[in-house]
């Protein structure tokens, strides 16, 4: 009997593989995104000390979208997250695509911050 591979057990090992090698300072933070079926969160976030230092999501009541898992919304999401970023004195980041395909939503998302100011 041949079973299928479980879709996000392998995002969850990708993840994990390119995590080992990208990690966020105080300096150049870690852009990490995570994209549900409903919705599409991003947080900067320094691992040296462990805190989250900005975060947005298609959640926040600053968004006013009608559905939260399409590509307009990401790209709201990215122009938000790259605004508080900016707003923190953040310029630059490391983008962590959290194991997807840098395809549709996560590519929106990313080429919006980008757009908004944030280098990576």
């Amino acid at each position: 009997m041949i079973t299928k591979p479980n879709k996000n057990k392998m995002r969850l090992k990708r993840h994990l593989r390119v995590r080992k090698k990208i990690n966020g300072t105080t300096l150049k933070p870690r852009l990490c995104v995570f994209r549900s079926s409903k919705h599409i969160y991003a947080q900067v976030i320094d691992d040296m000390n462990g805190v989250t230092l900005v975060s947005a999501s298609t959640l926040d009541k600053g968004i006013e979208i009608s559905n939260g898992g399409n590509v307009e919304s990401a790209k709201k999401v990215g122009e938000l997250v790259a605004k508080k970023a900016k707003e923190k004195g953040i310029e630059e980041v490391v983008f962590d695509r959290g194991g997807y395909i840098y395809h549709g939503r996560v590519k929106a998302l990313a080429d919006a911050a980008r757009e908004a100011g944030l280098d990576f």
